[in-house]
């Protein structure tokens, strides 16, 4: 080492404190799209496919088996967590075709992201309330 650098003093930089706005209502929808759709992967990976698998293996296994879960169904509380994952299944489906039409290099640019997200969202609410419909 040269006597130029020992005799430099040594500068410690503060680490300053990161701040990380994690309110989601100050997000671009287009992220909140991105959001959503990772976290209802996440559900149906979890919850709703099991969930799924388990009823058919019930409801297929014996009448009486059908006819109880066709009774479990007709409880307002468990339409409205079915009405929750299909909500959760449809958003998945249409933020899953945009991905597919960005992978496409259509519509990328920032208006149009934006659109196609507010789509995401108009289709998922419309499609389950139509769901919500016909199920009460």
């Amino acid at each position: 080492m040269s006597a130029r650098s020992q005799n430099r003093p040594k500068v410690r930089l503060k680490v300053r404190p990161k701040y990380y706005d994690l309110n989601l209502f100050n997000l671009p929808l287009p992220a909140l799209v991105s959001i959503f759709h990772r976290i209802t992967g996440m559900v149906m990976f979890l919850f709703m496919i099991p969930l799924a698998l388990y009823l058919l293996q019930a409801t297929l296994k014996s009448e009486s088996g059908f006819n109880f879960w066709s009774n479990v169904l007709n409880f307002p509380l468990v339409k409205l967590i079915l009405l929750g994952f299909v909500w959760a299944f449809l958003h998945h489906f249409f933020a899953g075709l945009r991905y597919l039409l960005l992978d496409l290099h259509i519509g990328v640019t920032k208006a149009e992201a934006r659109t196609s997200s507010m789509w995401v969202f108009a289709l998922g609410a419309v499609a389950t309330i139509l769901f919500g419909a016909r199920i009460w």
